[in-house]
């Protein structure tokens, strides 16, 4: 018997077995699947703007000395730390008509849209102390605010279905939505709006401060409308979903220890660690693209929208693939595969540049081959990160089985954790990096030697190797397989008729 004709059988027996269990059988709507994909795209925006534009908006264009930068960050992440966990416990406890997780997507879809718009308004004439304190305070609200929102959205994917393969789709749908639709405003932002905002004195308008005005107006209109679609294209689901664990008196003393007895196995810590390596490296990848597309490659801003709108065929690639790759290979064995293949190509054009094997900056064939460097890399990691997020499902019933608890919210507060964590101390890094290097604040396109760029490649590639290498590393120390999930939904369907 085939896996499939195997998974088909089970997921029979276990509906058999009691209304509970036949969440393992849950096939998602269209409609659903479309809401849950899209509500990543509040999460990306805010990503992509932190990622991508921030390190070079407060040091190229506002001013502020990228170390500042990097420090505001830092400490903004050690205060956000605190969130996650508490987040997470609390929407998988949380008792009302409109279940454990809306209440938070709908309180917040006002607030962080608004904190965010101020984020790129930065007052005019501060000096650099009161800049990093503003710089500070923004960033600290408004991880804090996302946290409210992505943590019980993304929970959504371990109530919505229970079956092994239907979990790669349904988070293939969000690694879609997240990263189509958090590089739209990339692209217009590289296309439109920064040509648009070039002037005589400012002849590149990524360098416009008025450029990330109209952004944040645009971003935060995207935000809200993806917050509000997604909650109410789910709310129906809400009547399917499981309900919270019985009252119960909880010291905070008790609360910490059933946190560590949910989290405490070794597929948890291996997952844990290595996506918080591989954040690391997306987010310092993340906060030096620019630079590298900028002073390293030498694009205008309107070859780098360009070469942002790879995503889309990447997403296109890589959302669906990972489905496949789940059925064909199973998640951890896949994502080792496909891991160590994007790993590995990611910095190669920046390799074989050092080694003079690259057209020089100009040439009319450099273009081409990065854009295609980089759109198939994009949709390795891409279904690399789908089959990651769906191993993090898998973690739930593999828990229930030993806590007897639901814990969908402390499990996805941990990915939004090593996110957030992982991606800001990779911001981090970068802006150490670019101040070692001596790539200072305020330097235009032009006006940086050779030999920093040079310096900017040759730390960059070891940085970001090492780590995704350390990710595999530790990514083959997971142990939940197609086989261990099918028998732990064997066992809560058992448990749960009573046999």
């Amino acid at each position: 018997m085939d896996q499939r004709t195997s998974a088909e059988a089970l997921a029979a027996d276990v509906a058999a077995t009691s209304p509970d269990a036949a969440r393992a059988v849950h096939k998602p709507s269209l409609l659903t699947k479309l809401a849950y994909g899209l509500g990543m795209v509040a999460y990306a925006v805010k990503d992509h703007g932190l990622k991508y534009f921030l390190l070079i908006f407060y040091a190229q264009v506002v001013g502020l000395d990228p170390r500042f930068v990097s420090t505001a960050l830092l400490i903004a992440l050690i205060a956000d730390a605190f969130s996650d966990p508490i987040v997470g416990y609390w929407s998988d406890n949380l008792r009302s008509k409109w279940g454990r997780r809306h209440p938070f997507m709908y309180a917040v879809a006002v607030p962080v849209t608004v904190a965010y718009y101020f984020l790129w308004v930065p007052p005019h004439g501060w000096g650099q102390e009161a800049l990093f304190v503003y710089l500070l305070a923004m960033t600290v609200v408004i991880r804090t605010l996302i946290t409210f929102y992505e943590t019980p959205a993304a929970a959504l994917a371990a109530e919505i279905t229970s079956d092994y393969d239907e979990r790669a789709t349904l988070m293939g749908w969000r690694a879609f939505f997240g990263w189509s639709g958090g590089n739209v405003l990339t692209i217009i932002s590289f296309t439109v709006i920064f040509p648009a905002m070039a002037t005589a004195t400012i002849p590149n308008g990524q360098f416009n401060p008025e450029s990330y005005r109209i952004y944040a107006m645009m971003a935060c209109a995207v935000m809200f409308f993806a917050i509000m679609f997604s909650a109410l294209g789910t709310h129906g689901e809400i009547s399917h979903f499981p309900e919270a664990p019985p009252r119960r008196q909880l010291t905070l003393g008790a609360i910490f220890g059933e946190i560590f007895e949910t989290l405490k196995t070794r597929s948890f810590a291996a997952l844990f660690i290595a996506s918080l390596l591989g954040f690391i490296a997306s987010g310092f990848g993340a906060s030096l693209t620019f630079y590298i597309s900028t002073y390293f490659w030498g694009f205008t801003p309107t070859e780098i929208g360009i070469l942002t709108s790879g995503v889309f065929i990447s997403a296109a690639i890589g959302s669906p693939l990972a489905p496949v790759i789940s059925r064909k290979w199973g998640k951890k064995r896949g994502a080792i595969f496909i891991g160590l293949l994007a790993f590995i190509g990611s910095p190669l054009p920046i390799v074989l540049r050092l080694a003079g094997l690259m057209p020089e900056n100009g040439d009319p064939l450099l273009f081409p081959i990065i854009f295609a460097a980089i759109t198939i890399d994009v949709a390795l990691i891409i279904c690399y990160q789908v089959l990651a997020g769906s191993m993090i499902a898998d973690l739930v019933e593999d828990a229930e089985v030993r806590t007897h608890r639901r814990s969908e919210g402390l499990f996805f507060s941990a990915a939004t954790f090593m996110r957030k964590w992982g991606e800001g101390f990779g911001i981090v890094l970068a802006g150490f990096v670019l101040a070692a290097i001596g790539l200072g604040a305020g330097a235009q396109q032009g006006e940086v030697s050779d030999d920093t760029i040079f310096l900017l490649g040759a730390v960059y590639v070891p940085v970001v190797l090492s780590l995704f290498l350390a990710v595999m590393a530790c990514i083959s120390f997971y142990q939940i397989t197609r086989e261990g999930h099918e028998e732990n939904l064997r066992t809560l369907g058992s448990r749960s008729s009573g046999s």
